[in-house]
């Protein structure tokens, strides 16, 4: 019989420069916050805003979002860390290096550092929410690589040609040739949603321009339905209520929350509103260099670049 193929995994998640142990997981984590500044400037750019303003706040929002979704990780899950089980430790909630981001905190914290960093630079947390909500979504997808390298958070086991390799991994050396299964690969799934979902925003948001935070509230209800069946074919440790796992729940709060935002706002009917909360927009924020005519190009450029 043709043995069916599978996605295989690394054996391999930390390498080390000296003293120095380079996680896969922190790469990823990096790479997607870098891509997802990248996507934001180039929107906010074309909204009129500045490239220091997207720097500035995103320092804050970047902070408070690790700390967010560290801390969703650690009290959603605490038997984990706390309850003296053989090979854990409270210390270990400390480390984040080893994995463990819960994507509510995250968002969460995240969105408290953004609203600092806007009202320091006088900027509408709604205009910069909608500018970044593309950007999030596709670092969400590049981070969920980093469960891949470490070869966690995976579903049940399953003989599809798609099925994923799974080693016994150690968290301490990040090493491991012993493969324990096959199983569904729900962090592809994830990431494939995710793209999917960036994509389908930039596309929304360029015939309608949607403004009033109603670009992050299409990210929110369109990463929580994806969540929903996703969470569905995890096995992972997750603590449950009324038999579904937390982040189920937690996805239906958030959902209702975004949808009930989307129409109080405008639905899909919502227009962009200043980027700058009104007098505080710094100087030269919105003014087109050149002639009347370049300004025009530029503009029409910027338009499209979104």
């Amino acid at each position: 019989m043709h043995e069916l193929a599978y996605i295989p995994s690394p054996t391999r998640s930390v390498w080390h420069l000296g003293p120095l142990p380079v996680r896969a997981y922190a790469l990823c984590i990096v790479a997607g916050v870098l891509l997802a500044i990248w996507f934001t400037i180039q929107r906010w750019r074309a909204r009129g805003g500045t490239s220091e303003e997207i720097w500035d706040i995103a320092g804050w929002a970047v902070l408070f979002g690790i700390l967010g979704g560290r801390l969703y990780h650690v009290v959603s899950d605490p038997e984990l860390y706390f309850e003296g089980k053989p090979g854990t430790s409270p210390v270990d909630a400390l480390k984040i290096w080893d994995g463990g981001l819960g994507i509510w905190g995250a968002v969460a914290l995240g969105t408290l550092g953004a609203w600092i960093g806007c009202r320091r630079k006088g900027v509408r947390l709604t205009a910069f929410a909608d500018a970044a909500a593309p950007g999030v979504v596709i670092a969400q997808a590049i981070g969920r690589w980093g469960n891949y390298f470490n070869n966690e958070l995976y579903g049940g086991r399953t003989d599809l040609p798609w099925k994923l390799q799974i080693h016994d991994l150690s968290i301490t050396t990040g090493t491991s040739s012993r493969v324990i299964g096959y199983f569904q690969p729900t962090f592809l799934y994830e990431s494939l949603w995710d793209v999917w979902l960036g994509v389908a925003l930039l596309i929304v948001d360029r015939r309608r321009r949607l403004g009033r935070g109603n670009v992050m509230a299409l990210y929110v209800m369109g990463y929580t339905v994806g969540r929903a069946w996703i969470e569905a074919l995890r096995t992972d440790h997750a603590n449950h209520i009324l038999g579904l796992r937390l982040n189920d729940w937690t996805s239906l709060l958030v959902f209702l929350g975004a949808l009930i935002w989307f129409v109080r706002h405008g639905g899909f009917r919502a227009a962009q509103e200043p980027i700058h909360i009104t007098g505080r927009a710094p100087a030269g924020a919105g003014k087109m260099e050149g002639t009347p005519e370049e300004a025009a190009t530029h503009a029409g450029r910027d338009h499209r670049s979104a």
